[in-house]
């Protein structure tokens, strides 16, 4: 057999191979089969922008609705706000310090003025015989419960016989009523006489206890009437009165000199 020549096996080549060959060659070339080519890339460039620009519009339009709603929440709370604080709720909240404070003050100053509990006083025995007679037992029922600034004051038990006593809020020194005693040991004929709303009093100072017991000497029996200094007269006006009206005067019967 003999040898092939080039020339032989170009012809040997059939059809089927040569089809073969274009169709690999249709696949390898640039731009075949499913490469898209240029004029698809110019129409799907637009297609994404346009769906960029709709996710872009979609995305303001939800920021507009957001804002649009914070804003709405905004002027809800402002208008809450001025709903639960109007004037008058305001009004109240400011006044209602002062007010307080007033309340305070009102308060403190009624409890200084308010009358202090006094302590019971005590007073010391005095020789008083007639302190059960009738002039005794007419007068002292008849005695005020306040001798201008001083008020009636409670005494320790046992109390002597016969004996009103009469103190400042505060309390202090009291003014005291004993009635029923004997003649005063002072009283003589020489003694001056003081004549207060019809009642003649003698006085006896006591420099010491910076008081004056004064002596009503025109009447059935002896009344003293002890007031520390600087208490003033009304006291003695006031008890003279009492004593003027309830009892009957007569006339003094002083010791000898």
């Amino acid at each position: 057999m003999a040898d092939s020549t080039p020339e032989d096996r170009d012809e040997a080549i059939t059809p089927d191979d040569t089809a073969t060959a274009d169709a690999k060659s249709s696949v390898d070339e640039p731009g075949s089969g499913d490469e898209p080519t240029s004029d698809d890339d110019a129409q799907a460039a637009p297609t994404a922008a346009t769906a960029l620009d709709a996710d872009t519009d979609g995305q303001a339009d939800d920021a507009a609705d957001e804002d649009a709603h914070d804003s709405d929440s905004d002027d809800a709370d402002s208008d809450d706000f001025e709903t639960h604080h109007s004037p008058a709720l305001i009004a109240t909240a400011v006044a209602l310090p002062v007010v307080l404070i007033v309340a305070v003050l009102v308060a403190a100053f009624i409890a200084l003025r308010a009358p202090v509990e006094r302590e019971p006083l005590a007073l010391g025995p005095v020789p008083a015989p007639a302190a059960d007679g009738p002039a005794c037992q007419a007068l002292l029922p008849a005695l005020p419960a306040e001798l201008g600034d001083y008020t009636k004051a409670t005494l320790v038990e046992p109390a002597p016989p016969a004996t009103r006593a009469w103190q400042l809020p505060e309390g202090g020194d009291p003014i005291t009523l004993r009635c029923g005693l004997d003649r005063p040991l002072e009283f003589n004929r020489a003694s001056p006489l003081t004549v207060i709303d019809g009642v003649k009093w003698f006085q006896v100072r006591d420099e010491a206890g910076k008081t004056g017991t004064w002596f009503a000497v025109d009447r059935e029996t002896y009344i003293a009437l002890t007031v520390p200094d600087g208490s003033g007269t009304s006291a003695v006006q006031t008890v003279s009165d009492t004593i003027n009206a309830n009892l009957p005067a007569r006339e003094p019967t002083p010791g000898e000199l």
